[in-house]
């Protein structure tokens, strides 16, 4: 597996409050397999991790979301925590980036309360998809058909529960970024939808 993603350049968006282990996890597997992995935040400087409810480890950004462009990237992570995606629920720039990735069809990984953000960037509807329990009824009446498995593969959308998951997930993640676009990942989505991500 070693170079299996060699020269895939991949963004982990994030920004304080994530799930540290959702974050370190899968840029540990993605650097073992050959990519470049790149922290995107809408902060500079560092940011605030977590270990559950306690305070974890600062982690450098190596982008700042401003300065980034989606179309330089090959796929795309989006680890938990609560208040991770929760901020960036609220971040238009986020969004905005989390959805062209939706739209190019490039592969993405999300973990726990992750597919949060795939909400607001019009990622969900029709998709077979797992997160954290308590996303359960937002996923499924944005259009998702969710599951309780410890990972889900989706036409490019790789998705787990936990941090109990991430062994699963990364193999999984490694391998549908290892593919490349899945052109009809994006089918499912209806005009309302179409129309809401273009605002």
């Amino acid at each position: 597996m070693a170079q299996k993603l060699a020269g895939k350049k991949v963004a982990v968006l994030a920004t304080d409050g994530f799930e540290q282990s959702e974050l370190t996890e899968p840029v540990k597997a993605l650097r073992n397999a050959g990519a470049v992995a790149e922290i995107v935040s809408p902060k500079a400087g560092e940011i605030q991790g977590m270990r559950h409810d306690e305070n974890g480890d600062r982690i450098r950004v190596d982008k700042p979301l401003a300065e980034a462009d989606a179309g330089d990237y090959d796929a795309l992570v989006l680890p938990g925590g609560v208040a991770n995606p929760d901020k960036l629920r609220l971040e238009r720039e986020a969004i905005a980036f989390i959805r062209r990735f939706v739209e190019d069809d490039k592969p993405i990984a999300a973990i726990c309360h992750g597919p949060w953000t795939l909400i607001d960037a019009g990622g969900i509807e029709g998709r077979r998809m797992t997160s954290w329990p308590s996303l359960k009824a937002d996923l499924k009446n944005a259009g998702a058909q969710w599951v309780d498995e410890e990972v889900v593969v989706d036409n490019g959308l790789v998705t787990s529960r936990k941090p109990d998951d991430l062994p699963a997930f990364c193999a999984k993640m490694i391998e549908a970024f290892g593919e490349g676009r899945h052109p009809n990942g994006a089918a499912g989505f209806t005009g309302a939808e179409r129309e809401n991500r273009a605002q």
